[in-house]
């Protein structure tokens, strides 16, 4: 089974998180699993990482980042502007995949124009996520592949 080096799981949810971290988990795509509750708190965890990979030269940016729209403090939107203005994604391809109840096709439009590589609905379901991984994630190192 391929791995995702690392994933990043963003929604103000618990009990969302707890099911997608279940599926993340389940499916076994996962090297490394992080969790925030808002944007906010994901662009601080961020920038912390960045700041000490400049001494272990290892990659700060998850390569996958699962992200709600809707969130309170730093919603989707604001977290996407903000993360596009970082130093360290001028050098990471990273795909980002909304997860999403709204059927508002403002909304959809709206995801689309932020850069984000695909949009997926709630819940997250281990075919989808499946899928996701299958299509960008086909060239993972032999290091972090499992099996």
């Amino acid at each position: 089974m391929k791995k995702v080096p690392s994933v990043l799981l963003i929604d103000d949810d618990e009990t969302t998180n707890y099911i997608n971290r279940l599926t993340i988990t389940r499916a076994g795509i996962a090297s490394e699993l992080l969790v925030c509750m808002n944007g906010k708190e994901a662009i601080d965890l961020l920038q912390a990482r960045c700041e000490l990979s400049k001494t272990s030269g290892e990659h700060c940016v998850p390569n996958l980042i699962l992200l709600d729209i809707n969130m309170p403090i730093m919603d989707g939107f604001g977290f996407l502007d903000t993360l596009n203005n970082m130093e360290a994604m001028q050098h990471h391809n990273v795909v980002i995949a909304v997860l999403t109840t709204s059927a508002n096709p403002r909304d959809i439009e709206k995801v689309k124009a932020a850069g984000v590589t695909e949009l997926l609905s709630k819940p997250l379901t281990r075919d989808a996520l499946l899928k996701l991984v299958a299509k960008y994630f086909t060239e993972i190192p032999a290091s972090v592949d499992s099996n």
